[in-house]
C-alpha cells in the first residue's frame, strides 16, 4: 500500500473512531471514491493496533487504577473511579456482547453488509437515536455511579456496533445518556469497553496472517507510519472530544451524521450499475 494512503486512511481511522460519526463508513468511502483497495489483513491489524494503542496511550493511568482495584490493589488518585472498584469486571461483562455477534456475524459485516445504502441509512438511524438520547438523558451520573445494569445495556447496544456505518462511539454514547450518565462519563466508558473489543479483533486478525503466512508483511516502514498516524491522531481526538463533551452537544454530530448519510445515499442512486 503506497506511504500516502497509508497516512491518509491512518488519519482518517484516528479521527472517525472516536467521534460517533462512523470510522468505518468514513474509511470505506474515502477508498471508494478514491479508488483504492483495502482488503489486505496487513491493513485492517494496522488500523486495529492504531487505535488500541491510541486508547492505552490516552487512558494508561486510569487503567493502571481499573486493573488494580480490579484485583484488590489500592492504586490511582481518581476519586471518581476509587468509588468503583468493580469497573473491571463490569468493562469485561459489556465486551461478551460484541464478541459473540462478531462470532455469529463476522462474514456479513466484512460482506454483503459493507455497502454503501447500508451505511448511508445507518449514519442517518443511529444519528437520530443520538438526538433523542441527547434530550431525553438527565446526565446526572458519573463513572462512579456505574453499575451491572448499565454493562448490560452499554454492552448490548456495543453489538450492533459491528453493521457498518452504526459507530461504535456513537451507539455505546447513547446508551450511556438513555441510563442517564453524563456525556463525558459515558464516552470514557465507551473508549475504555472498546479497548477489549478492538483487542480481540487484532488478535484474531493477528492469527488470520498466520495462518496466511502474511506475518512478515508487519515488518515495513508504511506498517509503522500507519500505526503511529492512527494513534496519534486517535488520542488528540480523544482528548478534544472529552473537552468538547464536558460542555457541548451531540447535536453538531446529529447533523453532520444525517447530512453524510443522506450523502452516502444519494451517490450510491447516482453510481449504482445501470
Amino acid at each position: 500500500m503506497p506511504i500516502l494512503q497509508v497516512i491518509v486512511l491512518g488519519i482518517v481511522q484516528g479521527l472517525t473512531e472516536f467521534l460517533p460519526i462512523s470510522s468505518t463508513a468514513h474509511l470505506y468511502l474515502t477508498s471508494w471514491f478514491l479508488g483504492w483497495q483495502t482488503e489486505a489483513l496487513s491493513f485492517d491489524i494496522m488500523l486495529h493496533i492504531g487505535t488500541l494503542l491510541a486508547i492505552l496511550l490516552y487512558f494508561f493511568r486510569d487503567w493502571l487504577q481499573i486493573i488494580g482495584q480490579g484485583f484488590g490493589m489500592n492504586v490511582g488518585r481518581e476519586e471518581e473511579l476509587k468509588q468503583n472498584r468493580a469497573l473491571l469486571w463490569l468493562l469485561a461483562a459489556a465486551t461478551v456482547p460484541v464478541g459473540i455477534a462478531g462470532l455469529l456475524f463476522n462474514q456479513q459485516a466484512e460482506g454483503p453488509w459493507r455497502n454503501p445504502w447500508v451505511m448511508g441509512v445507518m449514519l442517518i438511524a443511529i444519528g437520530v437515536l443520538m438526538w433523542i438520547a441527547e434530550y431525553s438523558g438527565k446526565r446526572a451520573r458519573d463513572l462512579a455511579s456505574v453499575n451491572s445494569t448499565d454493562a448490560a445495556v452499554i454492552g448490548l447496544s456495543q453489538a450492533l456496533a459491528i453493521v457498518p456505518g452504526c459507530s461504535r462511539s456513537g451507539i455505546t454514547i447513547s446508551s450511556g445518556l438513555f441510563r442517564n450518565l453524563t456525556r463525558e462519563s459515558a464516552a470514557r466508558f465507551s473508549f475504555l469497553m472498546s479497548a477489549p473489543a478492538i483487542g480481540g479483533a487484532a488478535v484474531k486478525t493477528l492469527w488470520d496472517m498466520h495462518k496466511a503466512h502474511q506475518l512478515h508483511s508487519l515488518a515495513t516502514a508504511s506498517f509503522a507510519i500507519g500505526v503511529a498516524a492512527s494513534a496519534l491522531s486517535g488520542c488528540a481526538v480523544i482528548a478534544w472530544f472529552l473537552h468538547y463533551l464536558r460542555r457541548s452537544s451531540l447535536r453538531p454530530f446529529v447533523y453532520y451524521r444525517i447530512i453524510f448519510g443522506i450523502i452516502v445515499l444519494a451517490l450510491a442512486f447516482i453510481r449504482r450499475p445501470a
